[in-house]
């Protein structure tokens, strides 16, 4: 693991676009999100993706991206809300940087989340706290959890910073 890369990790709207946007400069490093990137390449929304192309679509051009963003460093990446959920990118993510979970719970997400096309998982409510709790486990196994609800951006920026900077030299966290 490098700690020269950060990917934040977690279930929709928990933060992860808005705590990169402040990470990033706060380290002077550049930040990509994976959703965004997904847009750009496709030219529609992930919306549009989903409901043309379906979801296996999606995570295929997803997993590309994370392909391609491997190399650089001194980044911070907001990954999507399934990203980590899956083996692969699970075990490249935890590979090539520090993976930080944003935990916030179930019933804030909810409050979060207004009508987003952007969001196709968004729309069943019952269906979004399966996905939420079969999510969990996949999120456990990032290197370091955040607690992140009720908290300003600020406050989570400088607690990742804090444990980046607590890391050893070579980047392994040590227990």
């Amino acid at each position: 693991m490098n700690a020269d890369k950060i990917y934040l990790v977690g279930y929709m709207a928990v933060g992860k676009s808005t705590v990169a946007r402040a990470l990033a400069p706060r380290l002077g490093w550049e930040m990509h999100d994976i959703d965004d990137l997904v847009e750009v390449r496709e030219r529609r929304t992930i919306g549009d993706i989903f409901a043309r192309e379906g979801e296996q679509y999606f995570r295929t051009i997803e997993r590309e991206m994370l392909r391609l963003i491997a190399p650089l460093r001194r980044s911070v990446i907001a990954t999507g809300g399934g990203t980590f959920a899956d083996s692969e990118n699970r075990q490249s993510i935890n590979a090539d940087g520090l993976s930080v979970w944003l935990d916030v719970p179930f019933d804030e997400v909810l409050t979060r989340l207004p009508a987003d096309p952007r969001r196709p998982l968004s729309g069943d409510r019952a269906a979004m706290e399966r996905l939420y709790l079969a999510r969990r486990p996949a999120y456990q196994q990032a290197h370091v959890r955040i607690d992140a609800y009720g908290r300003p951006v600020p406050a989570i920026v400088e607690e990742i910073v804090a444990v980046l900077e607590g890391l050893p030299a070579d980047g392994l966290i040590v227990d």
